[in-house]
């Protein structure tokens, strides 16, 4: 059985990514209480239909805080394997979202505090399960279509190289991709934005990938990059990492990240890998 642990911080997206793991074969329990995990996890394996693909949302919401550390405990003692994926936004965002749907924290309903600092408590519980995850999704700035997609592609992604791998490209001026393993700059590049005829273009449009790439500094940055990634991507799955995620930035996240993105995506499928492409912010003031 494949066991995936889900939490996360109330308001991030872990319903809309137990909807996304539901659609690609997981049978999914929400809000389990600890102390229950271990006897579901057998009275699983004893049916006559025995579930292949299973995934168990604990968080805050149970009240048993330090249960949730306990039932992995014994998971690991029982030799039960078991993936774990936590779901993060910025406080701001969790702060504005509860504001938007007029719903309660947890926390709050319980303790009788602010969203604010329900979140700040809450933050502070779930910080060891979120360091020891194997997946770290930050939503702050997903829509639901975008989290739906990381989330598919990290739980269908090609299990012979042994890693999810996802690709962003973004723009400084919006924020760093939170769940970032490696951040590639290429504001140092010639931009198109001041092209008159390539300003609402993106680098999805050959004109201004052509553009970026013309320059020899451009070039000699990508073969850098390339040979980088040829050394590096095999050391981080021989150390057993289950997740990487590249980000490339450049001010607004439209042309030179886009391509950038583009031309390490293609150049990582070539040598055997499978990356998920995604531009975070190539729609942002269309």
């Amino acid at each position: 059985m494949g066991l995936l642990i889900v939490s996360g911080l109330s308001g991030a997206g872990k319903s809309l990514a137990v909807h996304a793991l539901e659609d690609i074969g997981y049978f999914c329990i929400d809000n389990l209480p600890p102390a229950l995990l271990g006897k579901f996890i057998e009275f699983s394996r004893q049916s006559q239909e025995p579930v292949e693909k299973l995934a168990v949302v604990m968080d805050i919401r149970s009240g048993d805080y330090s249960g949730i550390g306990q039932a992995l405990a014994q998971l690991k003692e029982q030799n039960i394997a078991y993936k774990c994926l936590f779901l993060d936004a910025q406080s701001e965002v969790l702060e504005r979202r509860y504001k938007e749907t007029r719903r309660r924290h947890p926390i709050s309903i319980r303790c009788h505090v602010p969203v604010e600092e329900a979140i700040r408590r809450e933050r502070e519980v779930l910080a060891p399960f979120a360091s020891q995850a194997d997946y770290v999704i930050d939503t702050s700035v997903l829509s639901t279509a975008q989290l739906r997609d990381r989330v598919v592609s990290l739980f269908t992604a090609d299990q012979n190289k042994g890693m999810a791998l996802n690709i962003i490209s973004f723009g400084f001026k919006y924020g760093l991709p939170k769940d970032s393993d490696l951040v590639f700059d290429v504001r140092c590049l010639p931009n198109p934005f001041y092209i008159p005829e390539l300003k609402h273009k993106t680098g999805l449009d050959v004109e201004v990938y052509d553009y970026v790439m013309q320059f020899e500094e451009s070039k000699q940055l990508a073969d850098d990059l390339k040979r980088l990634l040829k050394t590096s991507m095999p050391l981080y799955i021989r150390e057993g990492k289950s997740q990487l995620t590249i980000s490339v930035g450049c001010t607004g996240g439209k042309h030179r990240s886009v391509t950038f993105a583009l031309l390490l995506a293609d150049y990582l499928r070539g040598i055997g890998y499978q990356p998920e492409l995604l531009h975070r912010d190539i729609q942002r003031g269309v």
